[in-house]
């Protein structure tokens, strides 16, 4: 089933939710600018192992309303708190990449009690990446100045940059680029509004989600590329890890940030086993 779930201030939420309806739960949290789609090897893959899986785009994103309202890291978990409520699922699995890693951090730090079994966090962005007096180990201001720049100058051209280039390692030496994965990416950047995508640099960029990791107490693995070019490992995974209170970390040698399209088997494999231990 696809559907749409009409939040408090209006937004709509476009959502898929697939599967048994009385199986596990796992719910997965997309990257910026991208939607649900990013996660198309994933559900396929928990689908055939009996899950139910459910996946939304996040507002400004995909299919969701363009609204410039809520572009915040507190608004868009409160969206995944009402998809999860609307749904009703109870001992889920929430599975976050880069930004949907903050997201996903965000919303099982405050979940109620029982909605939530395990996390894991792909990529992601937390602690913080901006460099700062407190986190001088972060990426300079410049760098996401760079991000706005390109994305108002030419979104379309940009979008295609940053998929031939970083995100998927495409730009190393050897390495070949696969046209369909990075026409999907665009795809999935274009179909969601230039606004909301702009400020959400901000929201990934800037939010702290430190507090957010103390305050998880279930089971979450942290899984991160060590060739990861758009959010560098030292930065995040190695400090999250450190914060959970039940955090396992996983490091894969000279693989990107957008790992789970390129290396889907592997970390498909890897999720699994998390969730069944």
């Amino acid at each position: 089933m696809t559907d749409f779930l009409t939040v408090s201030d209006g937004t709509e939420i476009f959502y898929k939710d697939w599967g048994p309806r009385d199986a596990q739960p796992i719910v997965f949290h997309h990257g910026w600018p991208l939607s649900s789609d990013e996660w198309d090897p994933q559900l396929m893959f928990f689908l055939s192992q009996g899950f139910r899986v459910v996946a939304h785009d996040r507002r400004g994103h995909g299919r969701s309303s363009q609204t410039e309202r809520g572009t915040d890291m507190d608004t868009y978990a409160a969206d995944v708190t009402a998809l999860v409520e609307h749904l009703d699922l109870k001992g889920a699995v929430h599975i976050g990449h880069s930004t949907g890693g903050g997201e996903a951090t965000r919303y099982v730090a405050g979940a109620k009690p029982g909605r939530v079994a395990k996390a894991v966090l792909v990529g992601a962005i937390p602690p913080v990446m901006l460099k700062s007096e407190k986190n001088p180990g972060g990426l300079p201001m410049e760098v996401f100045d760079g991000f706005r720049k390109g994305l108002a100058a030419n979104r379309a051209q940009f979008y295609l940059d940053v998929a031939k280039g970083p995100f998927y390692g495409f730009n190393r030496p050897g390495a070949a680029i696969q046209e369909g994965t990075v026409q999907n990416w665009w795809r999935q950047g274009m179909e969601g509004a230039i606004k909301p995508h702009y400020d959400c640099i901000k929201v990934w960029s800037e939010t702290d989600f430190t507090e957010d990791l103390k305050r998880i107490d279930v089971p979450v693995l942290v899984m991160h590329g060590d060739d990861d070019q758009v959010v560098p490992i030292a930065d995040s995974a190695l400090l999250s890890v450190k914060l959970l209170k039940q955090g396992e970390l996983k490091v894969y040698k000279g693989y990107p940030h957008g790992m789970l399209a390129t290396q889907a088997d592997e970390l498909n494999a890897d999720i699994l086993a998390f969730i069944r231990k």
